[in-house]
């Protein structure tokens, strides 16, 4: 339950696409300033354009939040199943004097652009409706707030600090449009207000609606959220963060091999810290945001450094979990070429393997070493370290295998050692040639690893295969 006048913030996309990584920082910050604080996070899909927002959007948006751990309370608020409520305030504003028919037409709103634009101004509706007393029928007009024009508006923005603007600058914007439908102005205010928001956290391109909308605050008599704008994401060159830095859907960094807690971690990181901690668990997030705290700088995304954390979380990851992450994508590659007791050595080789990955991409390739049918395919690498020289060592340490009385990597290290020792070899001359052999490859965790993961059985039986192959 949240404290007594708990902060509840809010997170309210519009479903016309996937959840944005950008998006995503916005709802992440959101909801670790609501549990910081002992209140609640709530989600709204702003659906009122009917024309581009879709289910598949708005069942994207939710996967992809339940897939960062981002989890909203109660239930989630269509905007557009609303807009009844929307068009009431609209003629509540009518009938409180605060706002007025508008029955000017396109032709006219021309007009009043190419004027202004000929001024060199910008363009502002002229309020010529605000003083006609005739009341137009349905259908024929729209209705816009008669915005208070004199003095100024001054916001005290958590991030941004105090802000003023000139209210001159701000026009009689229209609140419901011609057929009834609210527009995104007035629905915001009022699902903020009715749905109790007390912090409106969100991205500073926000800041001009924000001075809009706290007029229709104030024509309502209504208590004004605070705010926070937060700085846009920057590419890592600095500009306007675009596909080809890495502004994606969350579900793309998903399907790249990235796991929920790494994306978490360095989104919290872009535009806010603690100290000199780079990783921070989702507890010490939750203990240690504060909004105000979020710098006012762009941050920029960089994908190597995201990797790099990822990398970090792979080596945490329990590894059950990592198991059944990878599992599918190895049955989809191998297929038939899948061998018996796959899945028991992925599990028990996973220490080694989740080491050497940076995503789960990696780690499902390197697994697939545990994962073949024999006989194996060799890569180049691999054919490279099975020559003569490779073959004739891997003969003759394969007699010395047959006399060892147990197979674990220990026993396995000691017994190359010492045949390397015997004939008069580095240690990497037989360790080499082994690993070629019995992963088809020249990378792979550390071979005695392997056989011991293996068994003795199975490596025995590739190391024939290879030895019958070369």
């Amino acid at each position: 339950m949240p404290k007594p006048n708990a902060v509840i913030t809010r997170f309210a996309p519009s479903p016309t696409g996937f959840l944005h990584i950008g998006g995503a920082r916005t709802a992440l910050f959101n909801y670790l300033y609501a549990k910081h604080m002992g209140g609640k996070f709530l989600l709204r899909i702003e659906d009122t354009d009917r024309a581009r927002s879709t289910q598949e959007a708005v069942d994207a948006i939710q996967s992809g939040l339940k897939w960062l751990g981002i989890d909203w309370d109660g239930d989630l608020v269509s905007q557009f199943e609303r807009a009844p409520r929307h068009a009431e305030i609209a003629y509540e504003l009518l009938a409180r004097g605060k706002a007025y028919k508008c029955t000017c037409t396109p032709e006219e709103l021309d007009a009043m652009r190419e004027e202004a634009k000929t001024a060199g101004r910008p363009m502002r509706y002229d309020g010529r409706c605000s003083v006609k007393t005739h009341d137009p029928a349905p259908g024929t007009f729209v209705v816009r707030l008669k915005a208070e024009h004199a003095g100024e508006t001054v916001l005290q923005d958590l991030i941004q600090g105090e802000v003023r603007v000139s209210n001159s600058e701000i026009d009689d914007f229209v609140l419901l449009r011609s057929d009834g439908t609210p527009t995104y102005m007035l629905a915001v205010v009022v699902d903020d207000h009715d749905m109790g928001i007390t912090h409106v956290v969100r991205g500073d391109d926000h800041l001009t609606n924000t001075f809009r909308q706290m007029q229709i605050y104030t024509a309502m008599g209504w208590p004004t959220p605070t705010f926070a704008h937060m700085p846009l994401m920057h590419g890592s060159d600095g500009k306007k963060l675009s596909k080809r830095h890495g502004a994606l859907g969350v579900e793309a960094y998903r399907d790249m091999g990235c796991l929920p807690e790494a994306v978490c971690n360095y989104l919290m990181r872009l535009g806010w810290g603690h100290g000199d901690a780079e990783i921070i668990s989702r507890e010490q997030a939750i203990e240690w945001f504060d909004v105000k705290d979020v710098g006012k700088a762009a941050a920029r995304f960089d994908a190597d450094k995201l990797a790099n954390i990822n990398a970090h979380y792979m080596r945490l990851a329990d590894d059950q979990r990592l198991a059944d992450i990878i599992w599918p994508m190895i049955e989809a590659k191998l297929g038939n070429a899948m061998a018996e007791g796959a899945r028991e050595r992925i599990l028990k080789g996973m220490v080694g393997l989740k080491d050497r990955a940076k995503n789960t991409i990696e780690l499902a390739e390197s697994a697939e070493i545990y994962a073949r049918k024999r006989p194996l395919v060799f890569n180049d690498a691999a054919m490279q370290l099975l020559n003569e020289e490779g073959i004739s060592h891997l003969q003759q340490f394969r007699v010395h295998l047959d006399t060892l009385a147990s197979w674990d990597s220990t026993t396995l290290h000691d017994a190359a050692k010492e045949f390397a020792e015997q004939v008069g070899i580095k240690l990497g001359k037989i360790a080499q040639p082994l690993r070629a052999a019995l992963t088809g490859s020249n990378i792979s965790p550390g071979v005695f690893e392997v056989m011991e993961i293996l068994g003795r059985g199975e490596s025995l039986a590739r190391i024939d295969d290879a030895l019958a192959k070369f």
